[in-house]
């Protein structure tokens, strides 16, 4: 699960900061692309060049690298990664944490970061011990940070006890487990259609409609982040992925999806069908432009290939399919009537009647209709829409 993770690695003022050299190369191994960040004080224990050698990345330290105007965002830092570790993470780094005292860089990547945090303590056996380190860890823990606990043996101090930082290569497992825990789609394969099609009318006209791929692309987002491989079959659209677990397949015509999706469902575990696909397209594709040498046009339609339909039809008892429906008028009754006919698992509805919540927009407003029930949610950005449904989904995989 390791495998093209983002993960940030702070470094602090401790001996065992030498160790941070093995963490990196197993994270490295396993896949894991690693951003260090150390404190002024680790930095005497190993140096930037060795770190930045290894990780193939400049270390980040100080809030300004340059007198030109140049900084390190910790704000951007806490987006980018999948995971923090802070290893080794001393008293005093603990005691910042735990009091937001934000006098570094580090400190500052911690608390902008959205992704889980892990902390591997190194330290001596009465540092380690005392009240103050103690509460420090508990308070660490009860705000959702996970604490990889330290290990008795020898200590720098000459000393033996607890204190000493987990071995790298089991703070790496401790990383793989914890992460996978934490993606219940790992190991799963989904397949997510979004955008609109064009159905051609000439060489420059086409019969479409006004959807962005904003809530598909928010999807495959989502279930990536959630640990599934996606296969993500888009329209003409905008959009761009973030997520190496993502597979794009760019197409233009429903025919064009129609064959991709038929190609990648046998293989997948779900599909969610968030594409606003045209139902028609012209009988006949004109050659060249058609110019305008009468008032009137007639263009004949034909149906286009129902997807869903045809996905339904070929689905296993082990796949799952997710479909929408955007209505203007009937909704609840309109979805139930497409979840029967297109045998899906679940339907997401929204409404035209919700203004600002569907085409172009950036929020959504839906409710979860299947066989057990509907769910109803509020009108929230369409990431968080997306956690919502996928979360339903993984619930049923």
């Amino acid at each position: 699960m390791l495998k093209g993770k983002k993960i940030v690695l702070g470094i602090t003022g401790s001996i065992a900061a030498y160790k941070a050299c093995y963490i990196i190369r197993g994270l490295i191994k396993a896949g894991a692309e690693v951003q260090v960040v150390i404190t002024p004080a680790g930095k005497e224990f190993i140096t930037p060049i060795t770190l930045s050698a290894l990780t193939q990345k400049p270390v980040i330290s100080d809030f300004f690298s340059q007198r030109d105007g140049t900084w390190h965002s910790h704000v951007a830092l806490g987006l980018w990664a999948d995971a923090m570790l802070i290893a080794p993470c001393t008293a005093s780094t603990l005691g910042k944490m735990a009091n937001g005292v934000a006098d570094n860089m580090l400190i500052t990547t911690y608390l902008s970061m959205k992704a889980p945090v892990f902390i591997a303590p190194a330290m001596d056996l009465d540092m380690y011990q005392h009240p103050t380190t103690q509460e420090n860890l508990q308070k660490l823990q009860s705000f959702g940070n996970q604490i990889i606990e330290p290990q008795s043996g020898f200590l720098a101090s000459g000393l033996e006890g607890k204190g000493r930082m987990e071995e790298p290569e089991r703070i790496v497992e401790y990383l793989d487990r914890a992460l996978t825990a934490d993606f219940p789609l790992a190991g799963k394969k989904v397949m997510i259609t979004a955008g609109p099609t064009y159905e051609k009318i000439d060489p420059v006209r086409f019969i479409g409609n006004y959807s962005s791929g904003k809530m598909g692309f928010a999807l495959a987002e989502e279930c990536a982040r959630q640990g599934a491989e996606v296969t993500l079959i888009a329209g003409p659209v905008a959009q761009r992925t973030e997520h190496p677990n993502i597979h794009r397949i760019d197409v233009e015509s429903c025919e064009d999806m129609y064959q991709a999706s038929v190609h990648a469902y046998g293989k997948c575990d779900a599909a969610i069908l968030c594409a606003a696909v045209a139902d028609f397209a012209p009988e006949t594709v004109a050659t060249e432009k058609i110019k305008r040498e009468k008032d009137d046009l007639v263009i004949r339609l034909k149906p286009t290939h129902d997807i869903a339909a045809e996905l339904g039809r070929m689905k296993r008892a082990d796949q799952r399919l997710v479909g929408f429906a955007l209505e203007t008028n009937d909704e609840q009754q309109n979805a139930q009537d497409k979840l029967e006919r297109k045998n899906l698992d679940f339907i997401v509805l929204n409404s035209l009647r919700n203004e600002g919540t569907c085409f172009q927009s950036d929020e959504n407003q839906v409710s979860i209709i299947s066989r057990q029930g509907q769910k109803d949610y509020p009108r929230k950005p369409k990431g968080e829409v997306a956690r919502d449904i996928v979360n339903e989904l993984a619930s049923i995989l």
